[in-house]
């Protein structure tokens, strides 16, 4: 029964907040929050020290979209870093790595009001004025991301390039293996394997990245940008993957005629970034990593198919996403025979 669920997991997490944070804590209302494929996140309503307190707790999930995913443990860091540099992430409140208290480990962090849904963000009325400011806000956002330094930090977990590879060269190779554990090989996956690994461009720079920055993964309030979460997939990579990848078409939600999430034209979104980054985007190498965002997500989406299918986390969502394969495929030659290439 789901009220047994919640009432479980109420009061676990009331003795357990209470012991380590030395201040009374009261769990008084839990429900889960639809919309993420990755990982068990629900809302709070607690007291604390007896203030009222709302908060998002997320967990892992039996099983994973990607295998090199962030720990709760490392997003829960990587999130308080981002915080404390700046960047509008939710502020971090606990960790917990021991699974024997709700059977997996979690982290919770405030909460913070907004709008996650991207068909919601794209085609709402009432967010019209956000969508005017979200493209500069964007920009501001990864530039201070790729800004933070992940040595100085305590980042030194992030996933990064092997010795001898650059950034388009560890995504192509992921990519690969990705297809090869799921025995996945078509003439499209594999045609858009060779095109990427024969004009993959050299980073000019390797930075700090969010991994999955797009619409879906903002919070977006009447305001514009209120939160950047999901922080799951942060690596160290090439910075123009964040520029190309939330260009792609299935995150316009929609508005396929605008390049850029949706929202605008691309030209508009990179001259930001390079206003607030002052660094110079290689408009070609920012191409690729749109083509090579279709092509993975591609891949994920059948490996998100396969969690259903596994039987590890029986949900229609993931067998839907199965079938969106074929959708980036599709979308990934059209970009590759748009280029001339």
């Amino acid at each position: 029964m789901m009220s047994d669920v919640v009432n479980t997991l109420k009061s676990r997490l009331s003795a357990y907040l209470t012991q380590s944070g030395g201040l009374p804590v009261t769990i008084e209302q839990a429900q889960p929050i639809a919309g993420g494929a990755s990982r068990d996140t629900w809302l709070l309503e607690a007291t604390l020290g007896g203030e009222k307190q709302r908060w998002v707790l997320r967990r892992d999930l039996p099983s994973v979209m990607i295998e090199h995913a962030l720990t709760r443990e490392q997003e829960y860091t990587l999130i308080k870093a981002a915080y404390e540099h700046g960047v509008r992430a939710p502020r971090p409140r606990f960790l917990c790595s021991d699974p024997a208290v709700l059977g997996q480990p979690f982290f919770i962090m405030d909460f913070v009001e907004g709008v996650s849904i991207g068909r919601k963000v794209i085609q709402s009325p009432e967010l019209a004025g956000a969508r005017a400011a979200l493209p500069e806000q964007m920009a501001a956002q990864l530039a201070r991301i790729h800004a933070i330094d992940p040595d100085a930090n305590g980042l030194g977990f992030l996933p990064r390039p092997r010795a001898g590879f650059d950034p388009a060269q560890e995504a192509l190779a992921q990519a690969r293996a990705m297809l090869d554990m799921l025995d996945a090989h078509n003439p499209a996956f594999e045609f858009g394997l060779r095109w990427c690994e024969q004009h993959a461009p050299a980073a000019a720079r390797v930075t700090l990245a969010h991994g999955d920055f797009r619409i879906g993964n903002l919070l977006v309030a009447a305001q514009g940008l209120a939160a950047v979460i999901d922080w799951e997939f942060g690596h160290i990579g090439d910075p123009l993957e964040e520029l190309g990848y939330p260009c792609m078409r299935d995150w316009r939600f929609g508005n396929g005629h605008l390049h850029f999430a949706g929202l605008c034209e691309r030209e508009r979104f990179l001259r930001a970034y390079e206003a607030e980054s002052g660094v110079q985007v290689e408009r070609a190498a920012v191409d690729w990593w749109e083509i090579m965002g279709n092509l993975r997500w591609g891949a994920t989406c059948l490996a998100q198919a396969n969690r259903h299918l596994s039987g590890k986390d029986v949900s229609v969502e993931y067998a839907s996403l199965g079938r969106r394969a074929a959708e980036m495929q599709l979308e990934m030659l059209r970009l590759i025979q748009a280029r001339g290439l």
